[in-house]
């Protein structure tokens, strides 16, 4: 016999099986048989829609990018351009200054988010462990922090690193990281409330008695919290990292509120439209107004510059904060 007949008759004898399975059943292998497949295919045309939702507008993004200016008044190009041109990423590498914000946006972001994680690990670590006067007033404090958008009290951190009282002289921080280092360091920078919350919440589920087990061997409460806890939160470590330093990227508030000298890629993309007014103006020696269309075509290759390094990092790393994310559920 071949295999191909030997194959024939495997499947003819599988498929016979399962109708005199199906039939000792009374009917409820077929129903749940087909039960089956239809959840699947269900659940697989959702899961393209949302995926389709989620990439479409990126899709759009990046066929507009490479558009002339005439093909994007044709009615007739849905998404791949009729004549192809890198002008767009030029103009906006230049508009952007993408060279200088780029470097500026990576280590800014770095810098901030390690610190942040630093310090609200710290302070996760104390208000999961240790007990101290107002303990729970403290933690409400925290929860505010979530709570109350940072844009209400941007007038209130102006005028305080406006003004800013050093021992009786007033010193304007504003234009310089001296104050986004300082609120890191007190834990009051973008979203260190949600941080705290999370590594709160995923040491109180961590086995007290690998903390009693060091300090019956003579670890202080630091040493235990650097050699001991840390190692074993390195799940919920990596995924505040990465939350800070993405939301700390785009984050367009802070930077413009603070960091006046210091140009980021959040900050030039505010106002793109407005510099690419102005370079036409230059070009053309005229304040003629620039069409929608192409405004919105410079607009969406600025963007996609300026998330490109974060899809980078995500390809690289995405296996660790799924991992990571999985690891923290299961904790919390």
């Amino acid at each position: 016999m071949t295999k191909k007949n030997k194959t024939q008759t495997e499947l003819a004898k599988t498929k016979n099986d399962f109708w005199a399975r199906n039939e000792a059943s009374d009917g409820i292998l077929l129903k749940e048989t087909i039960k089956k497949y239809a959840v699947s295919i269900f659940r697989g045309i959702l899961l393209f829609g949302m995926c389709f939702m989620i990439i479409q507008p990126i899709l759009n993004k990046f066929s507009v990018s490479f558009m002339s200016e005439r093909d994007l008044y044709d009615t007739t190009i849905i998404l791949i351009p009729k004549h192809f041109t890198l002008a767009n990423w030029k103009l906006c590498s230049y508009l952007l200054e993408y060279k200088t914000t780029l470097f500026n946006t990576i280590w800014v972001s770095l810098l901030v988010s390690l610190i942040e994680v630093c310090m609200c690990s710290i302070v996760g670590y104390g208000f999961s462990r240790f007990q101290f006067p107002l303990k729970r007033f403290w933690f409400f404090c925290v929860i505010l922090i979530i709570v109350i958008p940072p844009q209400t009290i941007s007038t209130s951190l102006f005028l305080s690193f406006r003004y800013f009282n050093f021992f009786g002289k007033t010193i304007n921080l504003r234009g310089n990281m001296l104050p986004y280092l300082m609120m890191c360091f007190t834990c009051q920078g973008l979203k260190n409330g949600l941080y705290i919350y999370m590594i709160r919440q995923f040491f109180m589920g961590f086995p007290f008695e690998l903390e009693e087990a060091a300090y019956v061997d003579g670890c202080g409460p630091l040493r235990t919290f650097v050699q001991i806890m840390v190692p074993g939160a390195k799940p919920i470590i990596t995924s505040c990292f990465l939350f800070s330093f993405v939301w700390q990227w785009t984050d367009g508030f802070y930077a413009n509120l603070f960091l006046g000298k210091i140009r980021l890629l959040a900050g030039n993309l505010g106002n793109i439209v407005e510099k690419l007014g102005g370079y036409i103006a230059r070009l053309t020696g005229n304040s003629s107004i620039v069409s929608v269309a192409y405004s919105n075509a410079i607009l969406s290759t600025a963007t996609l510059m300026s998330i490109f390094p974060l899809i980078i990092l995500y390809v690289f790393c995405q296996r660790m904060f799924v991992e990571s994310l999985a690891s923290t559920g299961v904790k919390m």
